[in-house]
């Protein structure tokens, strides 16, 4: 029986893979500089909190050290310093990063 360190682990994980895709998700849209370091710095966190809750699984009795690999990988993945992009959007279009698309080049 899989113990429930196992789904705080994945839990982690998969809360910085969302934020992680979110932020890619507005980088693609506004082209601001911070959300790419954002996503970059989610895509590394990923793997780190990858290997925390492969620990955490792979390694019944020793499951606090790979919780803890995964709770360094989500403080690593702190937010920065973000430009405001939502303005007075809704909740759940800051959840899902909906924001408006800059067109930085116009193809004629």
């Amino acid at each position: 029986m899989t113990s429930i360190s196992v789904y705080i682990a994945a839990f982690g994980f998969a809360s910085i893979i969302f934020l992680t895709l979110r932020d890619i998700r507005i980088y693609r849209r506004t082209k601001l500089e911070s959300y790419r370091k954002g996503a970059l710095r989610g895509m590394i966190t990923g793997g780190l909190a990858w290997i925390g809750m492969i620990f955490t699984a792979g390694n019944p009795g020793f499951e606090t050290i790979g919780l803890t690999i995964v709770l360094v990988a989500i403080y690593f993945n702190k937010k920065g310093k973000r430009e405001d992009v939502f303005g007075d959007a809704t909740l759940m279009k800051r959840v899902l990063g909906e924001t408006t698309v800059k067109t930085a080049y116009k193809r004629y």
